[in-house]
Formats: C-alpha cells, sequence, structure tokens
C-alpha cells in the first residue's frame, strides 16, 4: 500500500502543479527578474550587506574588498548563519592572470585535547554546544589572506559600514528574528549570549532595531592593528581566558599558530562546462561525483521534475555521499583519493549499482586503489570574480560568547568522529570534515557562473541541481535557484553509521502527485518540508553582451544588485 501522509497529499494536490506566480515574462520558477549591470554586481543574503558591498564597488575596491565587507556586515546582521567565530571558504577568479585560486580558511581542533579525553569522559559523539566542539575560527585570517593578494581599499574601509551599522543599529528581518528567536531557546543558558544577543530580555522583533557595541569594538580592533590583533593580541586572549573558564580547550597557542591555506580547486567536465569545487575538508567534490553520474543520462528528456529524473538524482547522491562518509577528511592527515573520486571511469564504475526502477536501501562505499552558513558572491568592473561561504554551524554556533567580543564561537568540531581508525576521526591539531563550499562554472577556461548554496548536506546535493537546471534544463540564472528542489537525507553523515534503510526524500512544494506517487512505488519514503533547501546567490558574466546577471535566494532575505 502507497502511504503518503495528508498533510503532503493536500499540499501537493493545492499547489502541486503551480508556478512560482504568474509573470508576463520569465519562466515557470522564476519569483523575479534577473538583475543586470555593466560594472560590478553583488549578491548576498541580505540586502544591507548588498548594498555595503555595492558601495565598496562603487568606490573602487575589488570584488574581494567587497565581499570582505559583505560578510562583516553579515556577521552583524545574519548572525544566525555566520560570523567570525567561524571558518570560511572561497574560490576566486582573477582576471589579471586568468586562473582560479581556492582559499581554505578553516580552523583546527586544539592541541591540548585529544580522543582519550573523550573515551574517559564516556562520550560517544562530540556535543553540538559548550566549549568542547569549538576549533580555531578561521574567518579573519581568511579576510587578510584574500586582501593581500586581491584587495585594493584598506582594511579601515572595508569594516568601516559594519562597524557603523553595528554602534548605530539595523532593522532586524522577519526571517532572522525567527532564527534569532529559536537558537537563544538554546544558547541563553551559556555565558555571555544574553548580553550580547539578549540585552533587553529578549531577542530582537521584526523591524526592531538591534546594536552590537561589542561586535564594533572588534571589529574597529581588527581593522585597525590587522589579523594578529585577533590570533595573537587582546581578542585572542580573551578567548583563551573565557574557554578556560568554561572548561573547554581551545587556547592562546592554538589561536597563534593558526594559518589559513591557498589550495588549488578541482573540476569535472558536465557537458562542456567545467564545474568547479574546492577538496576535502570540504564536501565539494561530492557534487562533482552526483555530476559524473548524472552525465551518463539524457537527463532534458527526463524533464524537470519527472520522478525518473528525480530517482536517478536521489540515487546518485546516495553513491557520493557514502564516499562522503567513508574518505572525506583534512587531507594534512589523510591521503584522500580525490582525482579517483571524480573521475569519469569511477562514476561508470558507480551507475551500474542504480535500478532504474527501484531505491535502493543501501550501497557500499567504492573501493578504491589508494571520505547555517551563508553564501555571497560578488564581481567588480575588472572581470574578477569571488565565490565565498561563511559559517559558524548548526546557526549561531557553540554558544561560546568570549566576554565583550560581540560573537559566538563555531562548533564546527562536532564533524569529527571519534571512531578510532575513521580517515575524520578527532586529533589534535586536525581540521574537521566540513559542509560549507562555494562553487565556479567556467566554459573554454573562461568564467561563466559564481554561485553557491547554503545548508549543510543540502549543499553538494544544491550544487547539483543547480548546473542541471542550468545546462540540462536551460533555466535562466533566477529560475535555476528558484525551482523547487529535492533533499536526500540518509544517516551517511561522517559521524554516523552508513545509510542502511534508504533514507527520506524531502520534496519542496511544486512537485505534483504524480511524481510524487511515482517515487513512493519505486520505494522512496517521501515527505514534504518547509525548510532544509538552503539558500542561493549567483553572478553570471555573459561575455558576449559584456555585462553581468545576478541571481539571489528568494526562500531567505536574498537580494543581488549592480550597478
Amino acid at each position: 500500500m502507497i502511504r503518503i501522509t495528508l498533510s503532503l497529499l493536500l499540499f501537493t494536490l493545492v499547489l502541486g502543479n503551480t508556478m512560482a506566480q504568474d509573470r508576463v515574462t520569465g519562466l515557470n520558477f522564476a519569483t523575479r527578474s534577473e538583475v543586470i549591470a555593466k560594472h560590478g554586481m553583488v549578491a548576498t543574503s541580505q540586502p544591507l550587506a548588498t548594498q555595503v558591498a555595492l558601495d565598496i564597488l562603487k568606490q573602487g575596491g575589488s570584488a574581494v574588498d567587497a565581499a570582505i565587507a559583505a560578510n562583516a556586515m553579515l556577521g552583524l546582521v545574519e548572525p544566525t548563519g555566520c560570523g567570525i567565530g567561524g571558518d570560511l571558504f572561497a574560490i576566486v577568479w582573477d582576471a589579471k592572470t586568468q586562473q582560479l585560486y581556492g582559499l581554505n580558511a578553516s580552523g583546527r581542533s586544539p592541541k591540548s585535547l585529544t580522543l582519550e579525553y573523550f573515551k574517559e569522559q564516556g562520550i560517544t559523539h562530540i556535543p553540538a554546544l559548550g566549549p568542547l566542539p569549538v576549533s580555531v575560527p578561521g574567518c579573519v585570517d581568511g579576510w587578510f589572506e584574500l586582501h593581500k593578494r586581491f584587495g585594493i581599499i584598506k582594511m579601515e574601509a572595508i569594516l568601516s559600514p559594519a562597524i557603523s551599522y553595528a554602534r548605530e543599529g539595523f532593522p532586524v528581518t522577519e526571517l532572522i528574528a525567527y532564527y534569532m528567536r529559536s537558537s537563544s531557546y538554546r544558547l541563553s543558558q551559556y555565558e555571555n549570549f544574553k548580553e550580547t544577543y539578549m540585552p533587553s530580555g529578549k531577542t530582537p522583533e521584526k523591524g526592531e532595531l538591534f546594536k552590537n557595541p561589542y561586535l564594533a569594538n572588534t571589529y574597529e580592533a581588527i581593522a585597525k592593528k590587522g589579523r594578529d590583533e585577533f590570533y595573537k593580541g587582546s581578542i585572542a586572549k580573551t578567548i583563551d581566558s573565557y574557554i578556560k573558564r568554561n572548561g573547554g580547550f581551545l587556547s592562546y597557542n592554538d589561536l597563534a599558530s593558526h594559518k589559513s591555506e591557498w589550495i588549488t580547486p578541482v573540476s569535472t567536465s558536465y557537458r562542456g562546462y567545467d564545474v568547479w569545487e574546492l577538496p576535502p575538508n570540504g564536501q565539494g567534490i561530492a557534487a562533482l561525483q552526483i555530476l559524473n553520474i548524472l552525465e551518463q543520462y539524457d537527463i532534458k528528456s527526463m524533464g524537470f521534475g519527472s520522478a525518473e529524473y528525480l530517482h536517478l538524482f536521489i540515487e546518485a547522491k546516495k553513491l557520493a555521499f557514502e564516499d562522503r562518509a567513508r574518505y572525506y577528511a583534512d587531507p594534512a592527515f589523510s591521503n584522500i583519493p580525490v582525482q579517483e573520486l571524480i573521475s569519469k571511469e569511477y562514476a561508470r564504475e558507480r551507475a551500474k549499482l542504480i535500478n532504474p526502477n527501484r531505491a535502493a536501501k543501501s550501497y557500499d562505499a567504492g573501493i578504491l586503489s589508494s571520505p547555517s552558513t551563508i553564501y555571497l558572491t560578488v564581481a567588480d568592473k575588472n572581470g574578477n570574480m569571488v565565490s565565498l561561504i561563511q559559517s559558524n554551524y548548526r546557526g549561531m554556533g557553540s554558544g561560546m560568547t568570549p566576554d565583550g567580543l560581540g560573537f559566538v564561537l563555531q562548533d564546527r568540531g562536532e564533524m569529527f568522529s571519534l571512531q578510532e581508525g575513521h580517515p575524520n576521526v578527532f586529533e589534535p591539531g586536525k581540521r574537521p570534515f566540513h559542509t560549507i563550499i562555494p562553487a565556479f562554472i567556467t566554459k573554454d577556461s573562461k568564467p561563466w557562473i559564481s554561485f553557491g548554496v547554503m545548508g549543510g548536506a543540502m549543499q553538494p546535493q544544491g550544487h547539483a541541481q543547480i548546473v542541471v537546471n542550468l545546462i540540462d534544463f536551460g533555466m535562466n540564472l533566477q529560475e535555476a535557484g528558484d525551482a523547487p528542489r529535492v533533499q536526500h537525507d540518509g544517516s551517511s553523515e561522517p559521524t554516523d553509521e552508513r545509510m542502511t534503510n534508504g533514507g527520506v526524500v524531502f520534496l519542496e512544494s511544486g512537485f505534483d502527485y504524480h511524481t510524487i506517487r511515482s517515487l513512493v512505488l519505486k520505494g522512496h519514503k517521501v515527505t514534504y518540508d518547509v525548510g532544509g533547501y538552503g539558500g542561493y546567490q549567483a553572478i553570471m558574466w555573459d561575455a558576449e553582451k559584456g555585462v553581468y546577471f545576478g541571481a539571489s535566494e528568494s526562500r531567505k532575505d536574498g537580494n543581488a544588485a549592480g550597478y
């Protein structure tokens, strides 16, 4: 018997065949037109951050200058997704050298914390909150590494808008008010959280002016004294003291020894387009593995939203994520067979495991010869483009809010496994497996699209869906992001056991009942969920017309703007 929840059935019968809205021009799923401009383009998840970045571009700043300004602003206006207590990754297209550059600005685990400690305490999974999951925040060092290589204007000018907004206050949006309120239920127990984010006894409501003078002071110190103020100066000392007082392990020495790493992006060709991701310790190559499998099928003829396409996508995701759970980790500690994992030959062998008529309950990882967030993108008048993603993990992070600094430290260390022998097992001074991934697409070695999708394990799934929407289904930049998404949630997380029950398929509104029924008949467990599909920003360079196209996320407060 086919079982679909009543709420899902009613929802799909009412909304399943509707478009986003009636439009005079444009395509079915676009909630708004693309933004088009000649000199520069910014797409972020918050309108005030977009405006700040656009102002930097107009002042003669580079794409990287504007991206840093936007990221700093987002740390203020969207603390539920990012902040300088977290990590950062970026892909930069440099117009001068005509090359892509990758930056891994993720932090490492405390050197004084060991696997034996967790065993002695009887801890089998690293907790999500408190001092234990805190790793070194890499964001600020990432800013200065990007700026040193690609910046034009001074850091004081870049951080000035965010400092002003932090002192004068900004009106909180409905979405951020909701997430701050829900985060406060878990995090208000920790020292200084209420003082920073609940000064009136509660988190701000929609439209209420919110100030963060502590963050203004921190930004000002960083702007004047540089990255060493964060990692070797008063800020580092404050973090060290706070964590020790709360029973944690992150120390001044951990901060002082931190450095980011410039890395080479990796790619796969998808129907003549090169899709670029960063190699582990992030999960970007999972998107490339999914695309390599999908490329073997005539996706276009299947049609968007068809059960045939969705089944194939879900099974390809399952295969890629089994490898993700088995192999992805810090390459400084594990020999990760990246090139083999993203090879066409390997994808052909993996695709043979897919039954076109039946959902798999489980797959084995491949046998090889050798395992809440913000996204923004900026392009400038000189042709430089940056794809940047930054996060605290789990929204507002660990709850650890150092004295008078105005931000929460990340809980990214939760992603470590405590299973001995696993590539992602906890070790001192090691970078955890990471979910945040920027992306880029080139065509004939020239820049085409800088894009990203937020949301944990949704990110590589979202990346692959965006690429397919653009290339196979011919959607425009806005429609590709607005089109309804699918997310498969199995148990193949880096710290969990492998998938054994087939997982659950979450479908966003917009897929019709017949598609859902067909997926259930193939053995998929299908449900409906309003959230968890990520957020999307993108910029496309049209070389023929000499203009940028921008698109933003309709599910959030996204805003694209150009000049």
